[in-house]
Order: structure tokens, then sequence, then C-alpha cells
């Protein structure tokens, strides 16, 4: 399958039809189920079936797609590194980290970066951890900001400290005013927090253990940003983590969580793969953001 063939058929097992998956790719209707019928007699098999306008990927197709994405990811990858280079942008830092780090800690340290690279391009994006793994892994990333610091193949992880769950709670609730929150205290409330399966909530799930509770959210979330509109909206008190900086959103307080849980904040790097002075300089000024934000918050 060549390229094209593979960005097409890419693009119709997303959009599921041939007009949306023409649109994305910009070109006509025609050309694009030339294109899929050349890849077909190519590979000797159908990719999919017609029922009522719509294609329906064959058994073959959804066996390919896992794979063929991951090529067509790379691909994409080679293109814009590819782009980057003729337009001159060689001097390209690029980066990720979790919404926390990426809100309270980025913007200081890159503003330190680039008094020392002004003419470097930092491209930065905001990604769960699983993601930024596999964004190192395919060498789209140089650095990776998490709050996490569990092992992975192929990376290494650099702590830099710790943050502390808290709880977000509407600004006139009569638990706003608390000095400390804790599960008894949010046993009459709708609780919004980390599902089992991420480390926050591997965390509060043995702690309610020890206290002889159930965790049991009435609104699970993956990430923390993601209970704020949640709580601003009155539908419960949230568990989040307290790195993020939550004085900038109206209506809200966040309130210590106890017992004290704590969340690592950790730099990720590939193994075994030397990294830029730019990238260099960026770890070390994310490092300094941390000690300055642990300071001011201590």
């Amino acid at each position: 399958m060549r390229a094209r063939q593979l960005e097409v058929f890419c693009a119709l097992m997303r959009a599921g039809t041939v007009t949306g998956a023409a649109a994305t790719l910009n070109i006509s209707q025609p050309a694009l189920s030339q294109i899929l019928l050349h890849a077909e007699d190519q590979l000797g098999f159908k990719l999919f079936h017609r029922v009522k306008r719509r294609l329906v990927p064959t058994e073959e197709a959804l066996e390919l797609y896992p794979e063929a994405e991951r090529i067509f990811g790379e691909l994409a990858a080679l293109r814009r590194r590819t782009a980057d280079m003729r337009r001159g942008r060689t001097g390209l830092l690029r980066i990720a980290a979790s919404a926390p780090p990426a809100m309270a800690l980025i913007p200081g340290a890159l503003a330190d970066f680039r008094a020392s690279y002004p003419d470097v391009v930092v491209r930065s994006q905001i990604a769960p951890m699983r993601h930024i793994v596999d964004m190192l892994r395919d060498g789209d990333i140089a650095l990776g900001i998490v709050m996490n610091d569990k092992p992975h193949h192929g990376i290494d992880v650099e702590k830099i400290g710790e943050s502390h769950l808290a709880c977000l709670v509407p600004g006139e609730h009569p638990l706003a005013s608390r000095a400390s929150i804790g599960f008894a205290d949010l046993a009459a409330y709708p609780l919004i927090a980390y599902r089992p399966e991420v480390l926050p909530g591997l965390l509060l799930s043995a702690i309610a253990d020890a206290e002889n509770l159930e965790y049991a959210p009435a609104i699970e979330i993956d990430v923390s940003i993601s209970a704020l509109p949640f709580v601003q909206s009155g539908l419960g008190i949230a568990i989040v983590d307290s790195l993020l900086p939550w004085g900038l959103f109206s209506g809200v307080r966040i309130v210590p969580f106890v017992p004290k849980t704590a969340l690592p904040v950790a730099i990720l790097t590939r193994t075994n793969h030397p990294i830029s002075g730019a990238a260099k300089l960026m770890r070390e000024k994310v490092s300094l953001a941390w000690a300055g934000y642990s300071a001011g918050s201590g």
C-alpha cells in the first residue's frame, strides 16, 4: 500500500464516508474512490462494503487499521520535520506536558528559555501521559513533563518534585472555608474525581479502603481541568491536583485534601538518545520553574 493509499484508507476509516474523507483530504470524491480501488486491486481484497451510503470496513480492513494508523502517524511526523527543515526552522524544540505543569510551569520556564534562545521555535502540546510516552518513543518530542513517575521502557524519568491532591469547591459552598477536607466531609455531596485506573484514582481508592469507605465518584475525570466546569455549575466537589493554577478561575476555591497525598512531577526523555542544547536548557528551566513554584507555595 503506497503512502497516498494509506492516507486515503485511514481517512475513510475515520470518516466512514467518501464525502467526509474527501473533505478531510481536500480532494474530489471520484479521485478518492479511484485511489481506493487501486489499493484494493493491489491488495487483492476489499477494504469496504457500501451499506446505505456509508462505507463499512471489512474484517481485513479492521485488522489492518491499527498498524496503518501507526505508519501514517510516522509519515506525518516525517513530513512535518522535512517541512521545518525546508523553511529553515531547524532550531525547533518539541515538548509536551500534561495540563497542570503546562499551565503552572511551562510559561515561566519558556520565558526564561527564550531569553537565551530567542530564535528557536518551541512547539508545545498538552497531552495525557500515555500519549507523551508514545511521542517520546516516536521522536516527536524531546521532553515530556507529567504528573507521574511510573517507569516506562526506553524512557528516562527525572522526578523534580511533588504536588498534592486538593478539593475544588464552589466558592459559596459550606466547605469552602474549611482548612482541609477528607472523605468523611464529602459523604453528603456528589464527588467528582479521577477514574480508578489512573494514578490519582488508585491513590484515592487506597485511602477510601483504609477508611472503610467506598470510592465511587458520581462524575469520573481523567484530567483535573475537566472538573472545573462541573464544580462551577454546582454539580459537586472535585478532588484534583493542586499544581494547576486554580486561582485563575472564578467561582471556585481550592482546599487541601487530607490525608496529604502526593503526586509526583517528572520530566521524561528518551533513554540513550542525546538531546539538543536547547532541550537541555528547557529541562533546566522547567526544574527551576518547579523550584520557584514550590518555594512560593510552601
